[in-house]
């Protein structure tokens, strides 16, 4: 018999494990990372304007903290979705007056063991390609062989 206490006490350790194995194999391939700690929140349209038409508005909100029912705290990390910001320089120019002009890449990248997205999350990583919060959005996930971590990009159909 499976119990379910220590089940998900071991699938929450072995999340975070591989969230910092993501940031660090990031870090080693030359990316700043950081939490991102935003989320998408969709507006029906139809509830704004009357319309019976389905096309959800979005906008950027700082993530709601979430409670931890066996410490009595609240948590205020991995609350965002994408889970890291990560950007690197590609090209920067000096001009005469010391003035510096760069140009930087900006990805999303989200964690997740098995590599596949909810509905939910598809819904929010096209809605932050379409309002160009990131240039791309990297889906990490677990590779054939033992510590390999494969990353897909993200493609909105």
């Amino acid at each position: 018999m499976l119990d379910k206490k220590k089940q998900g006490k071991k699938n929450r350790a072995s999340g975070k494990t591989f969230e910092r194995k993501i940031r660090a194999d990031l870090e080693k391939k030359g990316w700043i990372v950081d939490r991102w700690t935003n989320n998408v929140e969709f507006i029906k349209k139809e509830l704004l304007i009357g319309r019976t038409d389905n096309i959800d508005l979005g906008k950027l909100v700082p993530c709601k903290p979430k409670f931890n029912p066996f410490t009595h705290s609240l948590m205020m990390i991995s609350g965002g979705f994408p889970d890291f910001i990560a950007f690197r320089c590609l090209f920067s120019k000096f001009e005469l007056q010391k003035e510096i002009r760069a140009i930087y890449e900006i990805i999303g990248v989200e964690c997740k063991s098995n590599g596949y997205l909810t509905q939910d999350e598809k819904f929010k990583c096209k809605w932050l390609l379409e309002n160009n919060i990131f240039s791309a959005i990297l889906v990490g996930k677990r590779g054939k062989k033992r510590g390999e971590i494969l990353y897909e990009k993200f493609k909105s159909d």
